[in-house]
């Protein structure tokens, strides 16, 4: 993991993914969040990150921060791991 991607919410997505379009919306609520977005159809080492995860699955939307994996979680699920991993980034 590089340093850029310890201090961001690693959000694995794809096209029409209304989960995903609801989770982000949730998490665009907050300022200062870094989120990198990787698109799952256009990337197949996100799919296989996806994939690795989620059973052989491609669950989405898949959230990683630092050390935690979140499959399909609310909002609050990814602040609450923000706010352990990463308490800086909700300052």
């Amino acid at each position: 993991m590089t340093n850029t991607e310890s201090k961001s919410i690693e959000l694995y997505w794809r096209p029409g993914c209304g989960f995903c379009m609801g989770l982000e919306h949730g998490l665009g609520k907050h300022e200062g969040l870094s989120i990198n977005r990787h698109n799952i159809w256009d990337d197949p080492d996100a799919a296989a990150f996806v994939r690795e995860h989620c059973n052989g699955n491609e669950v989405v939307p898949t959230v990683r921060v630092g050390n935690t994996v979140l499959v399909n979680p609310t909002t609050g699920e990814v602040l609450a791991a923000v706010a352990k991993e990463m308490p800086e980034a909700l300052s």
